[in-house]
C-alpha cells in the first residue's frame, strides 16, 4: 500500500513486573492515588511471587510485536511497530519520544483490549495524551506524533474464531463424555463504570457468539467477573467466577470450561485468578474443570492477522473509503474515533481517593 496515511503503528498495553524486584514498584505504579495500603500490595504481590515474580504480558508483547510487524509488511503494510505500557518499562512516554526521534509524524494504536469501557479504552486514551504533553515538555525540539487508535474489535471473527477453538480444545480435555457449563470471565469493575459503556453488553455478546460455535446446539453457557480489586461499599460487576463456580456445581453440573473472554493473553490475572483459585474452587466443589487459552498468547499469528485487518480498515477509511468492517455480532459497531464524552471515569464517593480501579496483569 502506497502513501499510507500512517507511518507507525503503536502497540499500547497495561505492562507487568519482569522479576521480583520490580512487582512492588510496579503495583505502586497501578494503584498511584488510590490510597491503597502497601500490606495490601504484599499480598497481591504473592500472586507474582508464585510465578517467580514475573508477569508474563511484556513478554507475550514482545511476540506479538514481532508478528504484527512482519504481518503488516506481508500485507504490503511496511509499518514499524512500537511498544508502550501504561504502568511499566517500556513506558508510553518513553516510547513516544523514539517514535519522534525516529521522525513518526502519525501513528494508529492497537489496544490489547478488546472492549470499550473506561480502564480498557478511553485510559489508555488518556495515557497516551499525557505521555505526548510529557515528551513535548522535556523534547520541546521533537515534533511529537499525533496517534489514532483502531476501533473496539470484541466481535471481529479475528478475536472470536480462536476463543471458539480454545474452547472447544478445553471441551475435549474433560472426555468426549462430558457436558460442561461455559463460564465466560471478565474482569469485574465499578457499576457505574459499567452503566457509562458498551463493556457489559459487549462481553454478553462475545461469549454468546463464542458459545455459538463451539458446538451446535450451543452448550449452556453464563457470564461472570473475576479480579475485583474495589472496597466492599462500591458494587461492582457480579458473580464473582468463584462463587459462580460453587453454585453451578450446587445445581448438579458436573464441569466447567472457563473462557477468559474479557483478556487478550494468559496473564496473571488469568493464571493467578484461574489457574489457581477457580480451579482449586472448582476442585473442592467437586466439579471437573478446564480453562481455554486466550488467543494473543501462543501461537499469534492468528490474533495479530486481525490487528492487520483493522489497521487496513482503518486505513481505508482515512483515504476516504467505506471499508467492509468484519464483525460477527449484532450489536451498534462504535466509529472509528471515540466520542469527547464516552466512556467517563468512575465516580468515586466524596473523601475517597481517586483515580480509576488498577488492573494488575
Amino acid at each position: 500500500m502506497a502513501d499510507l496515511p500512517y507511518d507507525a503503528i503503536l502497540l499500547v498495553s497495561f505492562g507487568g513486573p519482569e522479576g521480583p524486584d520490580d512487582v512492588i514498584p510496579f503495583l505502586e505504579n497501578v494503584t498511584r492515588g488510590r490510597g491503597i495500603p502497601r500490606e495490601r500490595l504484599a499480598q497481591v504481590g504473592e500472586h507474582y511471587a508464585h510465578f517467580g515474580g514475573v508477569s508474563p504480558i511484556n513478554e507475550q508483547c514482545r511476540r506479538q510485536r514481532v508478528a504484527l510487524e512482519r504481518a503488516l509488511a506481508d500485507a504490503g503494510m511496511d509499518l514499524p511497530v512500537y511498544w508502550g505500557n501504561r504502568n511499566w518499562d517500556p513506558y508510553l512516554s518513553d516510547e513516544i519520544e523514539r517514535m519522534a526521534e525516529d521522525g513518526v509524524t502519525r501513528a494508529l494504536a492497537v489496544f490489547t483490549s478488546a472492549y470499550s469501557s473506561y480502564s480498557g479504552c478511553r485510559q489508555y486514551r488518556e495515557n497516551i495524551i499525557a505521555a505526548r504533553d510529557e515528551v513535548a515538555e522535556r523534547r520541546p525540539d521533537l515534533t511529537i506524533p499525533h496517534i489514532d487508535k483502531v476501533r473496539a474489535y470484541y466481535d471481529h471473527p479475528g478475536f472470536i474464531e480462536p476463543f471458539a477453538e480454545a474452547t472447544r480444545t478445553a471441551v475435549d480435555e474433560l472426555g468426549e463424555d462430558a457436558r460442561p457449563t461455559l463460564v465466560f470471565t471478565a474482569h469485574s469493575i465499578p457499576m457505574s463504570m459499567a452503566s457509562a459503556s458498551d463493556y457489559e453488553a459487549q462481553l454478553a455478546e462475545a461469549a454468546r457468539l463464542v458459545a455459538d460455535r463451539v458446538a451446535d446446539p450451543a452448550p449452556p453457557h453464563t457470564l461472570v467477573w473475576q479480579s475485583r480489586s474495589g472496597p466492599p461499599q462500591i458494587p461492582w460487576l457480579e458473580p464473582d467466577v468463584n462463587d459462580e463456580i460453587r453454585r453451578l456445581a450446587g445445581t448438579g453440573v458436573e464441569s466447567v470450561v472457563i473462557v477468559p473472554v474479557g483478556f487478550v493473553s494468559d496473564h496473571i490475572e488469568v493464571m493467578w485468578d484461574l489457574d489457581a483459585e477457580a480451579a482449586a474452587t472448582a476442585a473442592d466443589a467437586g466439579i471437573s474443570f478446564a480453562r481455554a487459552v486466550a488467543p494473543g498468547t501462543e501461537p499469534v499469528d492468528a490474533f495479530v492477522a486481525m490487528w492487520v485487518d483493522l489497521v487496513r480498515e482503518r486505513i481505508e477509511a482515512e483515504r476516504g473509503g467505506s471499508p467492509t468492517r468484519a464483525a460477527l455480532g449484532t450489536l451498534e459497531v462504535r466509529p472509528d474515533v471515540c466520542r469527547v464524552d464516552c466512556c467517563p471515569a468512575p465516580q468515586r464517593p466524596a473523601g475517597r481517593p481517586g483515580g480509576p480501579p488498577g488492573r494488575p496483569t
